[in-house]
C-alpha cells in the first residue's frame, strides 16, 4: 500500500488514469468509431453523456467505500445476502466471457493492422489476439499493481496523444463537432441508430470495470471520507479523458465509410488517414489503438479477477464463518480464486477470436449497458441511507436525481435492445 502522507500528481489520479485506460480500449475504440461510421459526428453528445454518467456511478462507488469500508460488492452481500452474490455471479462469467473476447479481438485487429505478416486479415487477428492475451496473462501474474500502473501509464499517454492528434488532423469542421456535441439527437432511430447509441453511451468508459476502481483506490492507501475528494478529482480527470478519446474516436470513425467485416475496421481507418495525413499518420493512428487497446486488456485481466475472488470469497465465507464479512482472509493477487480466474479469463473466450470484431464488440458493449442500471439501483438504495453510510456520504438530492435517470433510462433502452 502507498503510505499516507502528501501525494504526488501520478498517486492523485493514477487510479482515476486506470480506470479510463481500461474502459475506453477496444470497446471504446470500435463501438466509438462504428458509430461514427454509421451515425456521423451527430452522436457525438453520447460520448460525453456515456462518460459523465460513468463519473457519477463511480464518484457514488467509491464515497460509499470510503464511508463504510467495505467495497460495493461487500456491501451488497452484508446488506442483501449471499443470494445477491450467487444472483451476481452468472451475469459476471457472462459479461467476462464477452468482454475478454472483445479485448482479444480488438488487439488482435490492430497489432494485424500494424504488422499484416498474414494474407488472411482473420488469421491475423486470431494469432495476434491469442497472443495479446498470453503477454497479459504474464504480465498480471509476474507484475502485480505496480507493475501494471508503469505500464498503464505508457500506454494511457501513447493512446491519447496521438488517437486525439489524429482526429484534430482530420477535423470535419467546428460547426459540426459542436452541432454533435449540444444537440442530443439519433440518426436512423427505427434501424441502428438506437442499438449503436445504446452501444456509445454504455461501453464508453467501461461498465464493469468500475467496480475495480474500488480495489485500485485501497491500492493506493485510500481510506475514510477524507480522501473523498482525491477520488473526486482523480474521477474528474479521468472521465474527461475518457470523454474526449471517445469525440476523438467519432470523429475519426465519421471520416470512412466501413465496409465488409469489422475485422478490417483499423485498416480501414488507418489506410483514410493516411490518404490525409500520410505513412506518419497512417502509423501514428496504429499505434495510439494499439496502446489503447493493449491498456484496456491489461486492465481488465488485471483487475477482473480481484472482482471475482471477492465475490466467491463472500458467496462461500459469509454464512459459514463466525463474524460474517469481518472473518473471512483478505482477497490478494496470489490467491487461488484469483489466479484461477486469471488464466480461465485470458483462454477460454479465446473461442470468441473465430467470431467477426463487430459483433463481438456491440454484443459486449450492450451487455455491459444492462448492467448500469442495476448499479444505479444499488447506489441508490446503500447510498441512500443515513445509517449506513453517514450523514456527509449520502446521496444529496442531485445526485439522487441523476441515478434515478440512469436507472429509468437505461432500464428503457435495455428493454428495447435487447428484449424488444
Amino acid at each position: 500500500m502507498t503510505p499516507k502522507g502528501s501525494p504526488g500528481i501520478l498517486a492523485i489520479v493514477g487510479p482515476g488514469l486506470l480506470v479510463a485506460a481500461t474502459g475506453v480500449g477496444a470497446g471504446d475504440l470500435a463501438t466509438a468509431s462504428l458509430s461514427g461510421s454509421y451515425l456521423g459526428t451527430a452522436i457525438l453528445w453520447a460520448a460525453v453523456l456515456g462518460a459523465f454518467l460513468k463519473f457519477v456511478v463511480t464518484e457514488g462507488l467509491a464515497r460509499w467505500q470510503l464511508a463504510t469500508g467495505d467495497t460495493l460488492i461487500e456491501g451488497v452481500v452484508r446488506h442483501f445476502g449471499p443470494v445477491a452474490g450467487w444472483l451476481f455471479l452468472p451475469y459476471f462469467m457472462f459479461w467476462s466471457f464477452f468482454v475478454a473476447s472483445a479485448m482479444m479481438n480488438g488487439c488482435g485487429v490492430a497489432l494485424h493492422a500494424m504488422f499484416p505478416v498474414f494474407e488472411d486479415p482473420v488469421t491475423g487477428k486470431i494469432v495476434f489476439g491469442a497472443l495479446a492475451s498470453v503477454v497479459g496473462l504474464w504480465l498480471a501474474f509476474k507484475g502485480g499493481y505496480k507493475l501494471f500502473e508503469k505500464v498503464m501509464s505508457v500506454c494511457i499517454g501513447v493512446m491519447f496523444l496521438t488517437v486525439i492528434v489524429s482526429a484534430v488532423l482530420v477535423w470535419p469542421g467546428t460547426n459540426e463537432v459542436v452541432s454533435g456535441l449540444v444537440v442530443p439527437r439519433i440518426p436512423d432511430l427505427a434501424g441502428e441508430g438506437l442499438s449503436w447509441s445504446v452501444a456509445l453511451l454504455g461501453g464508453v468508459g467501461g461498465t464493469f470495470t468500475v467496480l475495480c476502481y474500488g480495489y485500485w483506490i485501497r491500492e493506493e492507501g485510500r481510506y475514510g471520507t477524507g480522501d473523498l475528494r482525491i477520488c473526486r478529482i482523480d474521477l474528474g480527470v479521468g472521465y474527461a479523458m475518457t470523454a474526449l478519446f471517445g469525440v476523438a474516436m467519432v470523429i475519426i470513425g465519421s471520416t470512412i465509410e466501413v465496409t465488409g467485416g469489422g475485422t478490417t475496421l483499423l485498416i480501414d481507418l488507418a489506410a483514410r488517414l493516411g490518404e490525409r495525413l500520410g505513412p506518419v499518420g497512417s502509423w501514428m493512428f496504429l499505434i495510439g489503438a494499439a496502446g489503447a487497446v493493449f491498456s484496456s486488456l491489461l486492465g481488465v485481466w488485471q483487475a477482473v479477477p480481484y472482482l471475482f475472488a471477492d465475490v466467491w470469497s463472500l458467496v462461500r465465507h459469509d454464512h459459514q464463518v463466525e463474524g460474517g464479512l469481518d472473518a473471512r482472509a483478505s482477497i490478494d493477487t496470489k490467491s487461488a480464486a484469483y489466479r484461477g480466474y486469471l488464466v480461465a479469463l485470458a483462454v477460454i473466450p479465446m473461442v470468441g477470436l473465430l467470431w467477426r470484431f463487430d459483433q463481438v464488440q456491440k454484443a459486449y458493449a450492450i451487455i455491459g449497458a444492462t448492467f448500469i442500471p442495476l448499479l444505479a439501483l444499488v447506489l441508490l438504495i446503500l447510498n441512500g441511507r443515513t445509517a449506513w453510510v453517514g450523514s456527509d456520504a449520502r446521496n444529496k438530492p442531485l445526485t439522487t436525481a441523476v441515478l434515478g435517470g440512469i436507472l429509468i433510462f437505461f432500464s428503457w433502452v435495455t428493454y428495447r435492445t435487447v428484449v424488444g
